[in-house]
């Protein structure tokens, strides 16, 4: 297929193509997460400005950023069967609709957090952007097996930018929650990268189980869901958080540990697909519970934080 510049456009664009572009799905899981971020950094509830422009401009920022993605990786994704038929992919959307996309909502995100939240929160997400749209998109991605390890730092935020909405500055808490994801981040795409092994193959991108093998990935799905569940059970050992998540980290974490268990056993073959459901099930609902246990039974943490 030739450069979309040169696509004679299959169908006029729809709002739901550049809905799709957004990758609307992540970004909802992102918003949860940075929701989750608000409420935990401080003992009251969250301004409701700040819970809506501050996940508006998050939202905006990240929808740019995968839009960002589906700009740079259209070549690949018309020779992947999970993405072929991705709006830029088919042509729907032509490289310059799709720039100037790019352009006014990641601008429109950065101008609503600068003004109407903090400045911290919108350079955060101006970081966060680069990183992912230009430094994991155009680089990383087609330059090391470690890509998703790297690039999962800037897709690990969004507690953060909830966390500085309210505060207006990088605290431990922030950055615990972010640490969470991170290390959440390699077991989660790797267990989908096995899956879509042979399409990667194809395209010639460096997942780790094209260059370095199923039977090593797999070893290293588990090894990292330990360092998870560890990482995991921090919130409460640090006294931000109370039994009742620590439960709820450990139950979560054992499915978790089981699906990576099976994975490696290689016994079923849809494990390696169904390891990647239960991790987007496993993030919404351990930083469910650390809603839930915050208010529900809430600890003096943030209390002896703010006084300090």
């Amino acid at each position: 297929m030739s450069d979309t510049n040169s696509y004679h456009l299959t169908a006029s664009a729809s709002w739901r193509d550049y809905l799709e572009m957004c990758k609307p799905k992540v970004v909802l899981l992102m918003l949860l997460c940075a929701t989750v971020g608000m409420f935990l950094a401080t003992p009251n509830m969250v301004p409701w400005h700040i819970l809506v422009f501050a996940n508006l401009g998050i939202a905006l920022v990240a929808g740019s950023a995968a839009a960002m993605n589906h700009l740079m990786d259209f070549k690949i994704d018309a020779d992947m069967a999970r993405t072929k038929n991705r709006p830029v992919a088919m042509g729907r959307i032509s490289t310059t609709q799709g720039g100037i996309f790019v352009a006014v909502t990641g601008v429109l995100g950065l101008v609503l957090l600068a003004t109407l939240i903090n400045p911290l929160t919108a350079w955060l997400n101006l970081a966060s952007w680069i990183g992912y749209g230009v430094i994991y998109t155009v680089y990383l991605k087609r330059a090391t097996p470690q890509n998703i390890v790297i690039g999962g730092l800037f897709g690990a935020a969004p507690p953060l930018f909830g966390w500085t909405a309210v505060t207006n500055s990088i605290d431990g808490g922030g950055l615990l929650l972010v640490l969470i994801i991170f290390a959440w981040t390699p077991p989660h795409f790797w267990a989908l990268a096995i899956d879509r092994m042979e399409e990667y193959r194809k395209v010639d991108i460096p997942m780790l189980p094209v260059t370095h093998g199923e039977l090593y990935t797999k070893i290293h799905i588990l090894l990292y869901t330990i360092v998870m569940i560890i990482v995991s059970v921090l919130p409460y050992l640090i006294g931000m958080s109370n039994l009742f998540y620590l439960v709820s980290a450990l139950a979560l974490g054992s499915g978790f540990l089981y699906w990576s268990l099976v994975l490696l056993r290689g016994t079923n073959r849809r494990a390696p697909i169904e390891t990647f459901r239960y991790s987007i099930v496993y993030l919404m609902l351990l930083f469910v519970a650390l809603l839930i246990d915050h208010y529900a039974f809430p600890v003096d943490y943030l209390i002896q934080f703010e006084a300090a």
